[in-house]
């Protein structure tokens, strides 16, 4: 009976420390809420939780990056889903701005177990391939589960806004947004950056097709580059082969296209990209679907000459010396606020 009485005691405390929040780098409060299949930890980029303010739900892009590293030299550091790249500040006096750790993937990593990119490669025995625990993880119907809970449990909080719920994300991260915002009906605006309309793959094919318009590999290779894709998808779908390489278990979920939830979604959307990123360049085509619709809820922001992080682009070479995205969420953040 003691035995007992002692475990529910460990399990309400974990609760309780789970529910208060716990201050990191007197920077943001994580959270971490007890889920069975896996603990889903996140970040409030605030350390006073005592002013009522709408969730602003950012979703992270694609590869199991932590929202913190842990360094010898440097101590702790945020990567945050990115958010480093925004003024933040602006976001946080209007909202409380929500960041979801990364399945299988802890909220903070220790340098030893990231890779040159910065993301965690863990146990992994090669520091170029996510854990085999993130890759089984890592498919778009568990990122939507995992912010389900995360927003069921700000619902209940004081400190949160119910009357506005602005769910983002960039890359990967738009399609996590847009799948949370058809789940649930509490989101009043989303935001998408950089997404790919078509899922994913397409992005590949058109690529192999652009380099041989550009005479940079052969019609040949290009053929055989496709056919290669075709085929890595067909293995994509069988259980077999999906068993043997789990890594294709995100080509399958990510490549839903996105069209028709775009146009299920009958309140406010906003979709910006860089008209030099591959990824996203079908963009285009999203307004002729709005206009057949008659849907008048779409707004749309093409940002000329920048590439998919939306840096500038110059001789058709990246330059990281010139970079947008606080320009890019500030005009999100300003749109959001109307």
């Amino acid at each position: 009976m003691k035995l007992k009485i002692s475990f529910l005691f460990i399990i309400l405390s974990q609760f309780f420390i789970s529910q208060q929040g716990k201050i990191i780098n007197n920077q943001s409060t994580a959270f971490k809420l007890l889920d069975k299949e896996d603990p889903i930890e996140f970040i409030v980029y605030d350390t006073q939780l005592n002013h009522k303010k709408p969730v602003f739900l950012w979703c992270q892009g694609s590869l199991p990056y932590p929202i913190y590293v842990n360094s010898k030299e440097e101590g702790l550091w945020i990567i945050g889903g990115g958010i480093t790249n925004f003024d933040v500040e602006n976001i946080v006096k209007n909202y409380h701005l929500v960041i979801i750790s990364m399945p299988k993937t802890p909220l903070i990593a220790d340098e030893k177990d990231i890779n040159e990119s910065y993301w965690y490669y863990g146990n992994s025995k090669n520091e170029n391939q996510p854990t085999l625990d993130f890759q089984k993880a890592d498919y778009l119907e568990n990122y939507v589960n995992r912010a389900q809970k995360v927003l069921k449990f700000l619902n209940k909080q004081k400190w949160v806004d119910r009357s506005k719920l602005i769910v983002a994300g960039s890359s990967q991260g738009s399609k996590v947004a847009t799948k949370i915002a058809i789940a649930n009906k509490n989101v009043s605006k989303l935001g998408l950056f950089s997404a790919n309309p078509f899922g994913r793959i397409d992005q590949n094919i058109r690529n192999y097709r652009k380099d041989a318009e550009q005479r940079k590999i052969t019609w040949e290779a290009a053929n055989k580059g496709i056919e290669d894709e075709y085929q890595m998808f067909r293995d994509a779908y069988n259980p077999k082969k999906l068993a043997q390489k789990p890594e294709l278990l995100a080509w399958k979920s990510f490549s839903v296209p996105l069209f028709d939830d775009w146009l299920q979604f009958k309140k406010p959307i906003y979709l910006a990209y860089g008209t030099h990123d591959i990824a996203s360049d079908l963009n285009d085509l999203v307004p002729i679907y709005f206009i057949r619709e008659n849907n008048n809820n779409l707004t749309f922001k093409r940002y000329l000459n920048l590439e998919h992080n939306f840096f500038e682009v110059e001789n058709g070479k990246v330059n990281h010396q010139k970079p947008h995205w606080e320009e890019v969420m500030n005009d999100f953040v300003e749109w959001t606020l109307k």
